[in-house]
């Protein structure tokens, strides 16, 4: 079995090597001659996957160690018979964390109390989904914006234009899609982003088309009050310079780059590979993590909930790094920068998730306990 695979997946020794023999490419750079002799191709979202890169080669299965599936031509794969698979809810908990992470720094610049404002969630799939848990396990107030979810199960969804009207916090969580009555492109376009409320707080970590770049340039201009997070952008990894200079928080399409959910991403789609073969997994994941560099935090039950909250987000992950890491890659021409902007992804330091953090909390403190268990962090009261 012969395997072209992205050269930033991690693991594909450990997982595929037994019966494979392995090519690594940049993924940006994968091109049809390269994909000639492949049975199998798999990348990360850089890499787009239709039938210009496959026609005539000898592929029949596609991974995508991803959650999206934007940049896969499916109708392509219908058609030529290539089996596919994804990774869905992959990196979802390592998003959630740089959502949370984020609050906390735009918390901490404005003074606001993130107990007193209303979130509103606009996706509510394999991350959103999440997000609404852990901020309602919070006692946060959310709103959600699902329309295909809101017709198929009915229950408490709202329009985008109610939400961006009741939320003064707006987080995006939609896959792209480019056509049709629910297409997501531009879904937040200048007339949306009008709506956003007085000191609106508006994230992106979903795709960077979901919402026009230049319209919110634009608007940042005329609205000092807003406050915005953008991982993802229109274009990228040439990124809107100064668009980013406008936003609080800039970083390169890494929200859910956490070293759990890039494994678990291999593990998935390895795990879908095995299927396609119809022969036996006999990897698992859990026999190649690595042990957190922080295994375990003892909290005094006399803190209060925000403090327990803010210190165990920032102890697995704080945002600012990246975007100071970010920032810095900003500089030079137009090479120099999409460079950078891989460059950073590729080099990306480890990090963990706070999912995977034992917490002890001395005595029995229940606003503390709370919070641990909204982050899903493993509790052990002291009981």
């Amino acid at each position: 079995m012969r395997i072209l695979a992205d050269e930033n997946i991690p693991l594909l020794d450990e997982f595929f090597a037994a019966d494979a023999s392995i090519t690594r490419l940049p993924g940006r750079a994968i091109c049809a001659a390269d994909v000639q002799a492949a049975d199998v191709l798999l990348v990360r979202s850089v890499t787009p996957v239709d039938r210009a890169l496959l026609a005539g080669s000898a592929v029949r299965f596609v991974g995508t160690c991803t959650i999206g599936t934007d940049h896969l031509d499916l109708e392509y794969f219908a058609e030529a018979g290539i089996q596919w698979a994804s990774a869905p809810g992959c990196n979802a908990r390592g998003v959630v964390d740089y959502i949370l992470g984020s609050l906390l720094a735009l918390a901490e610049r404005t003074g606001a109390e993130l107990s007193q404002r209303t979130y509103g969630v606009v996706g509510a799939g394999e991350v959103g989904g999440r997000l609404v848990k852990a901020m309602r396990a919070l006692g946060w107030r959310v709103r959600v914006c699902d329309p295909p979810r809101a017709a198929a199960e009915g229950g408490e969804y709202c329009s985008l234009e109610q939400l961006l009207k009741q939320c003064d916090v707006i987080s995006l969580h939609t896959p792209l899609t480019l056509d049709g009555p629910l297409a997501t492109r531009h879904l937040l376009a200048a007339e949306q982003l009008q709506g956003l409320c007085a000191g609106a707080w508006l994230l992106n970590a979903s795709r960077g088309a979901v919402l026009d770049n230049a319209a919110l340039y634009q608007l940042l201009l005329q609205r000092p009050d807003l406050q915005v997070v953008l991982d993802v952008w229109e274009g990228e990894p040439l990124v809107d310079v100064p668009l980013a200079g406008l936003c609080q928080i800039a970083t390169p399409h890494i929200a859910g780059y956490s070293l759990d959910g890039k494994l678990r991403g291999t593990a998935q789609i390895y795990q879908a590979y095995c299927a396609w073969r119809q022969q036996a997994a006999t990897v698992q994941l859990v026999d190649l993590l690595p042990a957190p560099w922080l295994a375990a935090v003892e909290l005094d039950p006399r803190g209060s909930p925000a403090w327990a909250l803010a210190t165990l987000c920032r102890a697995v992950y704080d945002p600012r790094r990246d975007d100071a890491d970010f920032r810095r890659s900003l500089f030079g021409d137009a090479p120099a920068r999409r460079a950078g902007f891989d460059a950073l992804r590729k080099h990306y330091p480890h990090r963990r998730e706070t999912d995977g953090l034992q917490v002890r909390v001395q005595q029995p403190a229940e606003a503390i306990c709370t919070v641990v268990q909204a982050l899903g962090a493993s509790l052990n009261n002291g009981q």
